[in-house]
């Protein structure tokens, strides 16, 4: 009578042949990874519009020591949109949420990512707190309010997936 035995090598291989086994087709190829191709639309906040003011213009920068980032995607595909508006408004100690000099738009770039130095962020309504808006006609119009983690945070990333208007 033939008697199998089991120990950690035998288990070990036996685990790898049968993982093996369930990552490849019936042709015993291995299965690509699928795409991504369920992209969710970016939902606006509560608050997003607070203080909005239409076509802020396109600036370079409003102020320094804080980066506002983030990138910008179509949904269904995740497809990068490159330029495309956003626009960018806090409160700063240059002003409040209502300051023109804190409003201002910036273009993606080509792998939909943008960016915006800006002064530092400050609480306002006791909340440190930026706000950013797609609203073009190409898209719908979506608002964010992303809240900092602390007053002392010098960036925030933001990201919208959009859905065709």
């Amino acid at each position: 009578m033939n008697r199998t035995a089991f120990n950690r090598r035998s288990l070990l291989i036996g685990a790898g042949v049968s993982g093996a086994a369930l990552v490849t087709g019936t042709a015993g190829l291995l299965v690509p990874a699928q795409a991504k191709t369920d992209y969710a639309p970016t939902q606006t906040m509560r608050g997003g519009s607070n203080n909005y003011s239409p076509n802020a213009p396109l600036v370079a920068n409003l102020g320094t020591g804080f980066l506002m980032s983030g990138t910008v995607l179509r949904a269904g595909t995740g497809e990068p949109l490159s330029n495309v508006r956003i626009q960018i408004w806090a409160a700063t100690p240059r002003g409040g949420e209502r300051e023109p000099s804190n409003h201002g738009s910036v273009m993606t770039a080509a792998d939909g990512t943008y960016q915006l130095e800006m002064s530092q962020i400050v609480p306002h309504f006791g909340q440190p707190h930026g706000h950013l808006a797609y609203d073009d006609a190409d898209f719908e119009t979506v608002f964010l309010r992303p809240v900092m983690n602390s007053k002392n945070d010098t960036s925030l990333q933001a990201n919208f997936v959009l859905t065709p208007a």
